[in-house]
């Protein structure tokens, strides 16, 4: 729901504050309930008018889905908890048009929400939930699942997202990547801010972006078959060699800044690559640069090698005179 058309309230008293705006909506009448920030626990004293056709329920205490909602066939959004988090995505879809969300709230579960039978998008990211189960009732169309930022310690009850395109698990408590094998479709996967030490793919090869920072990765083995990959971000973690990146010839950002590495390897024949992130490693010679690079010459347009990186000698000429050491 855009800013614009939420009607705004400060106080916790919903039903003496809470705001119903009738809107136009093109040819039809719109009525909005802004219920942001309330701190609500529940939804009792809130009345939902059958006319609604947008909720807000930002920054509240929700532990629990009120049934009710499920009975408004005519609610086109309502926006849940969007705090400082720029995590992609923040709705739940009903019948492919119709969504909401429970973002940041205090479920320590997964919703049953299986009275929504055309799920695209669920986010219930910014809560207390630590298990996965219950996602096997969720609607196998869902396209975008967003469970950010709980504590969750399994990646379980997903297999049957065929379509699923965006996956976001990261900050959470995750030991191993697994039940993956049936996401072909999948084109983003975020996992930073785990406990993975190993990556297991699963041989996905249409995945577009990976996020494995903050990790406890010592090794990048096992992104070879990942061929349309074009952001691969490996941050802050235990990796010493560059390897199994020669056949990601999409590859268009590369972050592998924070780790142990000590040369700059396996990158040469990246002819897409625009974007290469060294900072923070043991490199101690640029002796080699130009020629690890040289395939990405005409693409290659940032390279960030700030600290940590004792020399930046004259002989790597104008090769790198559009690239940034700062």
């Amino acid at each position: 729901m855009d800013d614009h058309r939420k009607p705004s309230s400060s106080s916790s008293e919903p039903n003496k504050d809470a705001t119903i705006v009738d809107e136009d909506d093109e040819s039809s009448s719109a009525t909005v309930l802004d219920l942001t920030s309330f701190q609500l626990h529940d939804l009792d004293s809130v009345e939902l008018p059958p006319s609604l056709t947008e909720l807000d329920l930002t920054a509240n205490r929700l532990s629990t889905l009120d049934l009710r909602i499920a009975h408004l066939s005519n609610l086109r959004s309502s926006l849940s908890a969007r705090t400082s988090s720029t995590t992609p995505g923040s709705t739940l879809f009903l019948a492919g048009t119709k969504f909401r969300t429970l973002k940041d709230n205090k479920l320590t579960k997964i919703p049953d929400v299986s009275i929504f039978r055309r799920l695209l998008v669920f986010d219930i990211s910014f809560n207390e939930i630590s298990s996965l189960n219950g996602l096997s009732k969720v609607s196998n169309t869902l396209k975008e699942l967003y469970v950010s930022k709980n504590e969750v310690t399994k990646m379980e009850e997903i297999d049957h997202f065929h379509e699923l395109r965006i996956l976001e698990l990261g900050s959470n408590r995750l030991r191993v990547m697994e039940n993956l094998q049936n996401f072909t479709n999948l084109q983003e996967l975020w996992l930073g801010r785990n406990r993975i030490r190993a990556i297991n793919l699963c041989g996905l090869k249409c995945i577009k972006k990976i996020s494995l920072q903050s990790n406890r990765l010592t090794s990048m083995a096992g992104l070879e078959e990942c061929i349309a990959l074009e952001e691969l971000y490996m941050s802050h973690n235990g990796i010493a060699k560059m390897e199994g990146l020669s056949t990601l010839i999409n590859l268009r950002v590369l972050d592998v800044s924070s780790n142990k590495l000590t040369a700059i390897d396996d990158i040469k024949n990246l002819p897409r690559l625009e974007d290469l992130w060294l900072n923070d490693n043991q490199i101690t010679s640029l002796e080699d640069i130009a020629e690890a690079v040289a395939g990405s010459r005409d693409k290659l347009t940032t390279i960030y090698l700030e600290r940590k990186i004792s020399e930046l000698h004259d002989h790597c000429g104008t090769s790198l005179s559009k690239y940034s050491a700062n």
